[in-house]
């Protein structure tokens, strides 16, 4: 039996999973790519492509040179370049696409929620008065927060900052997930953090925070995502494993 030839596109936590799952089976040969902008990426369990490809050409051009039969794009929420390339690449090379993506978090009792678009928005949304604020986006767009240097900011990321943000008051803490509850509690009251900003990522790796914040009655502003469309999309790892199977078993039947 020819092995199916699988690309995921990565950089997730369902990614490595999705991955994990697929790497016994004999009727897959199964890439992950990463895009390389964690400075020490966790191990993974097949084989690994760093690197961007070059925009959509690139990807189309990868996935025709290597035979790619179905890909998966699992990149965060978040990366909407990524998944806006590999919907162009999917189309130009004919490849079968699946979206792997978490649902949003909901708000529940308790929540004070202020939902926004962008991080612009976001930082708009914090007002004129100095606030202390706990910033856990990311590295790669805490820059925006420069344009309200009146702040106090704690910025969490798994690298650090560079360059460094240009507001007078910054701490910085490297740190991966996942954190628990209890200390992402600590972290707040003992930072005495007025406000949380968050992107609506999704997922139990992160949503500590989000429940912290509630039980301390700390408002959040929450940057929601884009929506996708004409994309077939599984919102767990399992549903991605169906899907999986059942545009492989389709590929055969039609001889492809």
């Amino acid at each position: 039996m020819d092995k199916r030839r699988i690309l995921i596109l990565g950089g997730t936590t369902e990614a490595r999973e999705l991955a994990r799952r697929l790497a016994p089976r004999d009727d897959f040969d199964v890439t992950l790519s990463l895009a390389g902008r964690t400075i020490d990426p966790a191990p993974q369990p097949v084989p690994v492509r760093t690197g961007g490809f070059g925009g959509a050409a690139g990807l189309a051009d990868y996935l025709a040179a290597n035979g790619i039969d179905l890909l998966i794009d699992a990149t965060h929420p978040f990366a909407r370049q990524i998944s806006v390339n590999a919907e162009q690449a999917a189309d130009r090379a004919g490849t079968p696409r699946i979206r792997l993506e978490r649902t949003g978090w909901q708000a529940v009792d308790g929540d004070r929620w202020t939902r926004v678009a962008t991080l612009a928005d976001a930082v708009g949304a914090l007002g004129a008065e100095p606030r202390r604020v706990f910033l856990a986006i990311g590295r790669q767009e805490a820059f925006h927060f420069n344009a309200a240097p009146q702040h106090y900011y704690i910025v969490r990321s798994v690298d650090p900052v560079e360059p460094p943000l240009t507001a007078p008051s910054v701490d910085y803490i490297l740190a991966r997930g996942p954190f628990a509850v209890e200390e992402e509690t600590a972290l707040l009251r003992d930072h005495r953090i007025e406000v949380v900003v968050s992107k609506n990522s999704g997922g139990e790796a992160t949503y500590a925070k989000i429940a912290a914040a509630r039980a301390l009655s700390i408002p959040v502003i929450l940057v929601d995502r884009g929506r996708q469309g004409g994309v077939t999309t599984a919102e767990t790892v399992e549903e991605a494993l169906r899907l999986i199977d059942h545009v492989a078993s389709a590929g055969r039947k039609r001889g492809v």
